[in-house]
């Protein structure tokens, strides 16, 4: 205890820190200065300038570096009467980051021994009497010895990297040592050597074929003609060739109702073998090694037997491999004829790869399947819908008819989108009372209905109102009672000028709303009558011939020449240079592609209090969120941004404007290079911030896509841009 209590003290002694009595390390020296007994102080510079290291800690300066060296240790063994001793090899690892050493004994197979970590990472403390010490960079060298906890280590080597870095320490390395050789692990490798035959061995290795081709297997399309079968039909079967070990399975494609049993496999997977005409070979004939009995029964009851390499009296038998088969040969599947037929591209692409096999024309075995009989069905009875009734035709359970549901939610109202074409149509009489009747006609594209209103005039006669309830119309002319479904009236089939026949009643469609124009014009691949480019070619190919006369008579009704025409002067000069070769639609589609954009008279002011009040009644107050999809979209941070890209966003949040009131607020505030400030125009809408008052009396009626009252848009009437028709019909020269 005395003896202990002085090492303590010569490590530990009290000190102040903080006021707080407590004890101080050992590096801490006496009074004045001076070390105490036994203290060894470090020294207080190194040997290296100061500019050569780096100022980081060792945990950051030394991270992930490691010292390694080759060591040995002798142990004495237990059993002395097979060895005296074993040598153990082992790795020693030098963490250079915290001083921590570890030992890892690499494990050998068969050793008897545990091997693998025989001492954890720590610091190791020097042996006695310097137990109070840890190991160092110091203490390591080639070809010394190292004491950890009373079991001697000699270190024999090291990798590259440790020379380097004890050099660079400053550190004389010794030169390497000659590790001894184990006895036990010399005896036991005699003993395995021993063990090895020394006649010759025969071996078999599938192994790489098995590695190489594992997975892969070629198919093939077989038939076999049964002729022990009743009715003598062929057999359809497949082929699988696997690759990885020359095996062969077949499976039966088994016909429904063909009244076979379906059996998993029509034969198992295994080599398939050519047989020889003279038949089958008894069992233990064909062995896969021939082995001969040396001395017979001479010596004792037993012989002495070794391997025959060269196979005397050896039966060889042929198995059908990969280059046997190929498309149209017949192979003898135990004694059955199969034909192959057909191939899989995997099959196809192996045979091209390897055998430069490229033709592979199937083999018809079968005749072709007769053609399907059409199905027929009774005409219609009357009663019911017509769909109703053939859905009663389709099957024993009667079911409904099928709507189209996808068509449904695509073309349904949402938000401001109707999806609905109006017109206004005049019946085709010689009742002169009948002629001033206007009517609504209504096609709802999510169902493929027209419903009919009448319009209500005053001291007429007539009472307005409903005049067709909803419902699908057929086109006239059409057999009542037939099988084929009847036409009924679509959506290219209503256009303005148009005329058709609702229930016996002729109707002529002299105008569209402005919705109806639009819709048709944004879907003009489904509406001919709205495509501008199929109007021009027609106008193109009718005026071409006689271009200088047209030019003459646009110019001609232009005498001021202003380049601007009125629009039912444009619309009788299309009619006369195309002798009524378009339609009404398509000169109106014309006239609203050239026309003169509409100059909005009312005020920003006026236009958006009128927008506040609307957003007010339907309760928008979403403008954060809007602005801040705008800032988002706003990559450069220029804060403008394109006008479809403003239109896209403010329809995405469903703001309750109209297509023509949002694209005037839109315009209202581009700036000269055509991009909306998208601050300025978000701040005019905030009726909660920005209040606008509402006018008592509005100059110019909001207009509402989806307006219930029908009323149809007026025509272009500002005028007409003829020349731009012009370059386009003959070009600029013209």
């Amino acid at each position: 205890q005395q003896i202990g209590k002085e090492k303590f003290h010569k490590s530990q002694h009290w000190g102040f820190c903080n006021n707080v009595a407590m004890l101080v390390g050992e590096n801490k020296p006496g009074v004045g200065g001076e070390p105490l007994p036994g203290q060894k102080l470090k020294p207080e510079y190194s040997v290296f300038p100061k500019g050569m290291g780096s100022d980081a800690p060792a945990w950051v300066a030394f991270d992930k570096q490691v010292l390694s060296f080759d060591a040995y240790v002798v142990e004495e063994t237990s059993d002395k009467t097979q060895d005296l001793y074993r040598i153990r090899y082992c790795k020693i690892y030098f963490y250079l980051e915290d001083d921590t050493i570890q030992v890892i004994e690499p494990e050998v197979k068969n050793s008897g021994i545990n091997q693998g970590t025989i001492v954890r990472r720590h610091r190791i403390p020097l042996p006695p009497p310097h137990e109070d010490q840890f190991y160092t960079i110091d203490h390591f060298n080639i070809n010394i010895e190292v004491i950890f906890y009373g079991r001697r280590y000699k270190i024999v080597d090291c990798d590259q990297f440790t020379k380097n870095f004890l050099r660079k320490m400053g550190t004389r390395l010794n030169p390497p040592a000659d590790r001894p050789h184990d006895p036990y692990t010399r005896k036991r490798q005699e003993i395995l050597e021993s063990m090895n035959p020394l006649r010759p061995y025969e071996r078999i290795d599938t192994l790489k074929q098995f590695l190489e081709y594992d997975g892969q297997v070629l198919r093939f399309f077989c038939v076999w003609d049964d002729p022990e079968s009743m009715f003598h039909d062929p057999r359809e079967l497949v082929l699988h060739y696997y690759l990885s070990d020359d095996t062969i399975d077949i499976k039966e494609i088994v016909p429904v109702n063909s009244g076979r049993d379906a059996v998993p496999l029509f034969l198992r997977r295994d080599k398939l073998p050519k047989y020889a005409p003279t038949g089958l070979y008894q069992p233990g004939t064909i062995t896969s090694r021939t082995v001969l009995n040396v001395f017979g029964k001479l010596v004792g009851n037993g012989g002495r037997y070794i391997l025959d390499n060269r196979k005397t009296g050896a039966v060889h038998q042929e198995f059908y491999k990969d280059s046997d088969l190929k498309i149209g040969a017949v192979i003898n599947v135990w004694g059955r004829k199969i034909t192959l037929c057909d191939c899989d591209e995997f099959t196809k692409e192996y045979y091209r790869t390897k055998y430069g096999i490229n033709d592979f024309t199937p083999v018809k075995y079968k005749a072709p399947p007769p053609p399907k009989p059409e199905k027929t069905f009774p005409p219609y009875t009357g009663y019911g819908s017509e769909e109703d009734s053939l859905c009663s035709c389709m099957g024993l359970i009667l079911k409904p008819p099928q709507k189209d549901f996808k068509k449904f939610m695509e073309k349904d109202r949402t938000g401001m989108e109707s999806n609905i074409l109006r017109f206004l149509a005049k019946l085709i009489t010689d009742i002169p009372a009948d002629k001033d009747r206007k009517f609504i006609i209504s096609y709802f594209l999510s169902d493929d209905t027209i419903s009919v209103f009448e319009l209500v005039e005053k001291n007429t006669g007539i009472l307005g109102g409903k005049f067709l309830e909803r419902g699908r119309i057929k086109k006239p002319g059409q057999e009542l009672f037939k099988s084929e479904p009847s036409e009924y009236f679509k959506a290219q089939d209503l256009f303005v000028g148009a005329r058709v026949c609702f229930h016996g009643h002729n109707f002529l469609l002299v105008n569209a709303d402005e919705y109806t124009f639009n819709y048709m014009e944004k879907h003009a691949n489904e509406f001919s009558v709205a495509d501008i480019g199929i109007i021009l070619k027609k106008l193109k190919d009718t005026a071409k011939p006689r271009s200088e006369e047209v030019v003459q008579v646009f110019a001609a009704a232009d005498p001021k020449d202003n380049k601007v025409i009125d629009y039912e002067l444009f619309r009788n000069l299309i009619v006369r240079i195309t002798d009524g070769a378009l339609s009404e639609h398509e000169i109106v589609t014309l006239g609203r592609h050239y026309r003169v954009r509409e100059e909005y008279e009312m005020d920003l002011h006026f236009l958006l209090a009128v927008a506040q009040e609307q957003l007010k009644k339907n309760s928008f107050e979403s403008f954060e969120q809007l602005s801040a999809v705008f800032i988002y979209n706003d990559r450069e941070k220029r804060g403008v941004l394109p006008r479809e890209v403003c239109r896209t966003i403010c329809k995405s949040f469903r703001l309750p404007l109209a297509h023509d009131d949002l694209q005037a607020l839109l315009t209202m505030f581009e700036d000269e290079h055509q991009q909306v400030e998208y601050k300025k125009f978000v701040d005019g809408l905030n009726w909660r911030d920005n209040r606008i008052p509402a006018f008592q009396t509005m100059k110019i009626p909001f207009k509402n896509e989806d307006d219930s009252s029908g009323q149809p848009a007026s025509l272009p009437g500002k005028g007409i841009k003829y020349l731009p028709l012009l370059d386009a019909l003959f070009g600029k020269e013209g």
